[in-house]
């Protein structure tokens, strides 16, 4: 039990760094201005584990699991160092990131080395757990639920700790069965389980018959798999373009026997590596690269857009923090938004405004992008400007964009004349693009004839416009739409380039009096009314223009809508709500899942080429239509996480939801029956099918659910992914939670057959 609970450890041993942290050491905790306080931290030797002391009600300590960190960041680099620690401590600061919403927790070490010794140490411990494979993870997941249940901490296990622990990874077995597995392990006849007792018990546990059935079926040489056998299985189950030297490599990568590995073969332990490894996922590995043509005009991708960025939670009255963009970079999102407002002693902030929502410093967000935005993507970043600065604080706004993103900042267009159409995101790679209101035409750039114009009126962005006019007076009357005006400095003007603002009146008049890199914003409700009413105008109009879509004003809870309809009809920048989980979440981050996480994905062809006839809506014939059947047999899950902690004898009741997201006629939802009382192994076996007419449009997305008969069901886990980034055959699922983390040993067992229709 002890030694295998140390995944985090996996080829660490004697690390320096390693040793440091198991020693631990005090560290400054810093909360606030008047809250700074020594603590104790140090690793356990699990290597998974932090442990703390806490001062609460009396000296005790606390831990905090590896598995719930996200990153570990060196320096002054979260909001709350920033303000509360002095300049010269720089290098004595770190930062432990959470997933989920948990507050950050912010460090000052007593030395610079004993920094980079905490820094160095984290990250090859989170480096370690990420290249943990599914098996190992699995068993990292169990001996730790073990090592739980392990009350008097003995390395025995009773049958009561043994049924506690059934409980704790969400098996509920009845009295008998428990005794029967019990003294199936207990060899010793001692009454607990201990050394090679436990081992056999994790194997009888983790036994997977379904593997067994599939590998039993394919290995004909002698009871094993031969490299021939391997290679019929990849031709013929997983429908894969592979040879002989394919098999070979996924028997030397990973066979662990070595007699096995001498003949060629795979094992049944080989076997069910290699399924649960990347090869075996459903999601095709070569999509994890940049795999698509990244060489035409920008308005020819779907663009990952976030709206509201600042916001952390609701419209109303959530904290706005540079937090919110990292975390939105970090997830390759492409175009962030700054509602910039006069902030005190000539500093712009960026809140929502006229709301309790909690301001930043326009200067210290654009500093966390500068630092953040091409991380996770090397393509360009658009920063969406919603401007209500007075002109002084326009012309710092300006400034500061200029001196912080310095060359990286788009100032002037890349052609040497005045250009016809957007150039691509591999030209713009590691720029930042500004959209917002511009004074002039861009071809004013190339000339000499307009006259230098210091500021002048121009009418406010549509979104900004729609809020003013949603404003009610004392009696409840909504207030009179009025056009408002703000005066905008030339400064701020100059560094709008591909994306100027202006505002919609229809496609016949964009086509006759917009340039190409005039813009449009539309919220929702009129852009899926023209998404469902003039679907092929909509999309013609976006083969040269780019266009912005934003949430309706009333979603204060910051909830989203529904993307898939607005990329049915070619919209790029389909802003989303990325603070808040929900199932339009799911299915942009599956969208944006492909092509490396670039944040970039290429529409398709029909989408882009002149002359188009597609239409969502009604589906004539034409090149979109490629009339596929997808097969699905629900097989499996595995290690299912509780919901309900508190309740040590509450069980989830597991069913699968398939949905398909895409155009109107392919949107389909199925599910299966639910299985009581067992999220560590259920099995369904149960098939699904889908009749699916524009493939390149479509989304697959999986929900784990916990069935209430009373209730709404909980979510459990979900994944998703674009049908075109599917491999057929046995693959494995991973599941993330609902703020869109990886369940680390969780996951669903699936067969999965897209195949053109009859």
């Amino acid at each position: 039990m002890e030694s295998n609970g140390k995944a985090g450890n996996h080829g660490l041993e004697g690390d320096v760094d390693l040793q440091f942290l198991l020693e631990g050491g005090k560290l400054l905790k810093v909360k606030s201005s008047s809250w700074k306080k020594n603590r104790m931290y140090k690793l356990h030797d699990d290597y998974t584990t932090i442990w703390h002391e806490s001062h609460r009600i009396f000296k005790r300590k606390e831990t905090f699991s590896i598995d719930d960190v996200d990153s570990v960041r060196k320096g002054r680099q979260s909001e709350s160092l920033q303000k509360h620690t002095e300049a010269h401590v720089e290098d004595l600061c770190f930062s432990i990131i959470f997933k989920g919403r948990r507050r950050n927790l912010d460090l000052v070490a007593t030395s610079v080395e004993e920094a980079k010794q905490w820094v160095n140490g984290l990250e090859k411990i989170l480096s370690n757990m990420k290249k943990l494979n599914r098996q190992q993870t699995s068993e990292h997941w169990i001996f730790n639920c073990m090592r739980k249940a392990d009350k008097n901490k003995d390395n025995m296990m009773t049958l009561k700790e043994l049924k506690h622990f059934l409980r704790q990874i969400n098996v509920e077995v009845d009295e008998t069965y428990a005794k029967v597995l019990f003294t199936k392990c207990d060899t010793s006849n001692s009454g607990t389980l201990e050394g090679s007792e436990i081992k056999l018990f994790y194997d009888l546990l983790t036994h997977r018959e379904e593997i067994d059935v599939i590998y039993e079926k394919h290995a004909a040489t002698g009871g094993q798999m031969s490299a021939n056998d391997l290679l019929n299985f990849l031709l013929n189950e997983q429908r894969e373009v592979a040879t002989l030297e394919d098999a070979l490599r996924l028997i030397e990568k990973y066979e662990l026997d070595d007699s096995a590995k001498h003949m060629n073969h795979m094992t049944k332990d080989g076997f069910l590596m290699y399924l649960q490894q990347e090869e075996g996922s459903i999601f095709n590995p070569a999509h994890k690269k940049v795999y698509q043509d990244m060489s035409q005009p920008i308005n020819h991708y779907f663009i990952s857009s976030s709206h509201n960025t600042y916001l952390m939670g609701d419209q109303l009255k959530g904290p706005s923090s540079t937090e919110a963009y990292i975390k939105a970079l970090m997830k390759s999102c492409r175009c962030v938004e700054l509602d910039c407002w006069d902030g005190a002693q000539g500093e712009p902030v960026i809140y929502h405004g006229h709301t309790l929502t909690s301001k930043v410093l326009f200067k210290d967000v654009i500093k966390a992008i500068k630092e953040y935005a091409f991380k996770t993507s090397e393509y360009p970043v658009i920063l969406s400007l919603e401007n209500h600065c007075t002109l002084e604080q326009q012309k710092r706004m300006a400034k500061h964009m200029s001196s912080i993103l310095g060359s990286a900042l788009l100032t002037s267009p890349l052609e040497d004349q005045m250009p016809t159409a957007f150039p691509s995101p591999e030209e713009l790679k590691g720029r930042f693009i500004i959209k917002g209101k511009r004074l002039n035409k861009l071809d004013a750039v190339y000339s000499n004839t307009s006259p230098a114009v210091e500021e002048d009126c121009v009418s406010e962005e549509d979104e900004a416009a729609e809020t003013n006019n949603s404003k009610t007076d004392p009696n409840g009357q909504k207030a009179k739409a009025k056009k408002s005006k703000i005066k905008l400095a030339k400064q701020l003007s100059d560094l709008v380039i591909y994306c100027k603002s202006v505002h919609f009146s229809g496609f016949e008049h964009a086509k006759d009096n917009q340039a190409f890199y005039e813009m449009s914003s539309f919220k929702e409700s009129k852009a899926v009314n023209l998404a469902e009413t003039a679907a092929n105008a909509f999309i013609h109009h976006n083969m040269t223009k780019l266009s912005r879509i934003y949430p309706a004003g009333s979603r204060t809870a910051s909830s989203n809508y529904n993307p898939v309809p607005l990329w049915n009809a070619g919209c790029q920048i389909v802003a989303l709500n990325f603070q808040t989980p929900s199932k339009e979440m799911d299915v942009n981050q599956g969208r944006f899942r492909s092509n490396g996480l670039s944040g970039y994905i290429l529409k398709p062809e029909f989408q882009r080429y002149d002359g188009s006839e597609f239409n969502p809506m009604t589906l004539t014939k034409g090149p979109w239509i490629k009339h596929k059947t997808l097969h699905i047999m629900v097989i499996s899950a595995q290690q299912l996480p509780k919901l309900n902690k508190d309740k040590p004898k509450s069980i989830v009741d597991p069913l699968v939801k398939v949905e398909i997201y895409g155009v109107p006629a392919d949107t389909c939802s199925k599910e299966t029956r639910s299985i009581e009382n067992n999220g560590f192994n259920p099995m369904w076996n149960e098939t699904f099918q889908f009749d699916i007419q524009v493939p390149e449009l479509a989304i697959l997305r999986f929900q784990v659910e916990d069935y209430d008969a009373t209730s709404q069901n909980d979510l459990i886990g979900h994944y998703c992914l674009p049908l075109t980034s599917l491999q057929n055959g046995y693959r494995h699922v991973p599941l993330l939670t609902k703020r869109g983390d990886v369940l680390p040993s969780a996951g669903l067992f699936v067969h999965l057959m897209l195949l053109d229709a009859k």
